[in-house]
């Protein structure tokens, strides 16, 4: 074992993923010499649309991929040196949640308290059912659980031997807008137990709703990071949106060039999205230029960052993906 000290649950350096190449061809980097740092008891969020290395970086850090290069240390442990520690001392829950519809689930809970040779798993399965909110559900068969239900009995699973850091791997995707906020109730319950929660998400509002703080991987590689609220105040704008006919963006970005207070222009998914020190102040002189190219714009909206607008300035495009907006 390979304890280490300090305040820190994850530490990560130079981390690498290669795949090798077929034959005459070079090796294709998943994940490309990312370093990070998760502070001990705080929730931790890893953004990115599919594809973007996210369950790549989780699997290496939960010892279910090798890692190629670089230095991981989890939960005290170095990863590559001893991964049985490690292991032992993390909770995991993959998008794949692997539960048995023929048992209930306390009995599930039970069995996994037996595995991991605690006490009395009786006891434990009630509290575990008690944490994620499923005591009147415990003595029905799993497969009569929704989704939501089988999502919080996974995290009760992974929670069996009181790990020091949880690993969720995009725990909300396909659930429904209530079941998504049940599952952020039980998480920030687990974490104010004092369990470190390492969360992957392509979601924007999961990320800005759970996390303390966020890095943002693009391609394998970490574009940003920082708390959610500083990362949007980081871009300083307002957001107006202009929607607009196609043909007219390059005649659009021409006319708002002259535009007082302009930080930058780009597209947006309904036309350009036009990055100003006050938007408010700002839609008299936008209508008034593009008046002046004779364009009459369909709509214009006004708005603070996103995160969004984060990853936008971060890597040239949008986040793929995205939670619909939930009801207030």
């Amino acid at each position: 074992m390979t304890e280490q000290s300090g305040e820190l649950a994850i530490e990560v350096r130079g981390l690498v993923k290669r795949y090798p190449g077929g034959r005459g061809q070079d090796g294709v980097d998943a994940v490309r010499g990312i370093d990070l740092d998760v502070r001990r008891g705080e929730v931790f969020g890893f953004l990115g649309p599919n594809g973007a290395g996210k369950t790549t970086t989780v699997r290496m850090l939960c010892t279910l991929l090798p890692i190629s290069d670089g230095r991981a240390v989890v939960a005290g442990v170095d990863v590559r040196r001893d991964p049985a520690e490690v292991r032992r001392r993390i909770g995991v829950a993959l998008q794949e949640a692997g539960l048995d519809g023929r048992q209930t689930g306390r009995e599930l809970l039970e069995l996994q308290c037996g595995l991991y040779r605690i006490a009395d798993p009786a006891a434990r399965a009630t509290e575990l059912l008690s944490l994620v909110g499923l005591d009147d559900a415990a003595d029905r068969l799993i497969s009569t659980y929704s989704g939501g239900m089988k999502r919080r009995l996974d995290l009760a699973t992974a929670l069996v031997h009181e790990p020091r850091v949880l690993f969720l791997d995009e725990p909300t995707t396909g659930l429904d807008p209530a079941s998504r906020v049940t599952v952020w109730d039980e998480v920030r319950r687990i974490n104010e137990l004092g369990t470190t929660v390492f969360l992957t998400t392509q979601y924007l509002e999961e990320a800005d709703q759970l996390c303390d703080r966020l890095a943002i991987i693009d391609d394998g590689t970490i574009v940003a990071e920082g708390t959610p609220n500083a990362l949007k105040s980081e871009l300083g704008s307002d957001v107006c949106t202009i929607s607009l006919d196609p043909i007219e963006h390059e005649r659009a970005r021409a006319a708002l060039g002259s535009l007082a207070g302009v930080d930058h222009v780009t597209d947006a998914a309904e036309g350009l999205a036009v990055y100003v020190d006050d938007a408010a102040a700002a839609v008299a002189d936008i209508v008034r230029l593009l008046s002046d190219v004779d364009i009459r714009p369909r709509a214009i909206s006004l708005s603070r960052p996103s995160l969004d607008d984060v990853f936008l300035a971060s890597t040239g495009r949008r986040i793929e993906g995205g939670v619909p907006e939930l009801a207030s």
